[in-house]
């Protein structure tokens, strides 16, 4: 099986809907599993490509601007 056909099968199977997704409707169901399935490999590939995946590691005085002076 070649690379074009596996990923021809994924969307095929992706392009059922949920019942989430048959609820509202899909003007392309396989326009939309390829999207979806595309979205995944990319965070998959890069962990940090997903929006709210970093973490952001500050002090509270680098995230405060003081009113006052410190005692």
């Amino acid at each position: 099986m070649t690379d074009e056909q596996s990923d021809q099968d994924r969307v095929e199977s992706r392009a059922h809907l949920l019942p989430e997704e048959a609820a509202v409707g899909s003007d392309d169901p396989g326009a939309q599993a390829d999207a979806i399935l595309t979205e995944s490999d990319i965070r998959e590939e890069d962990q940090n490509a997903a929006p709210d995946t970093v973490l952001e590691h500050r002090t509270s005085d680098q995230t405060v601007v003081a009113s006052e002076p410190p005692d």
